[in-house]
């Protein structure tokens, strides 16, 4: 079992910046790949951006270049840096992690609010 937390959500105007974490804790983090999601109302939940047990990164092509994620092994924690942010960001952001491929299983985080509006 792993349980996630997510923290870092708020409130931000067009063109601000936000870094969400994900603290997670139960398993051996480094063996997991991470993502994070996103859901906003009537729309289904998004992949944003994600990294690998070994550090591979891809994002949506809606954050490319504006989004950033990381990870710290040492501290079972996943951020992700939101900067130029959009109206169109305003969403719940969900932390995965994911070991499916490796015949595991996948863990979702609570959620946390990501609103963009001036």
């Amino acid at each position: 079992q792993v349980q996630l937390v997510e923290s870092g959500g708020g409130l931000v105007q067009p063109g601000g910046s936000l870094r969400l974490s994900c603290v997670a804790s139960g398993s051996i983090f480094s063996r997991y790949d991470m993502g994070w999601y996103r859901q906003s109302p009537g729309n289904q939940r998004e992949l944003v951006a994600a990294i690998t047990s070994r550090g591979s990164t891809n994002y949506a092509d809606s954050v490319k270049g504006r989004f950033t994620i990381s990870r710290d092994n040492a501290k079972n924690t996943v951020y992700v840096q939101m900067n130029s942010l959009k109206l169109e960001d305003t969403a719940v952001y969900y932390c995965n992690a994911d070991r499916t491929r490796y015949g595991g299983n996948a863990y979702w985080g609570q959620g946390t609010q990501v609103t963009v509006s001036s």
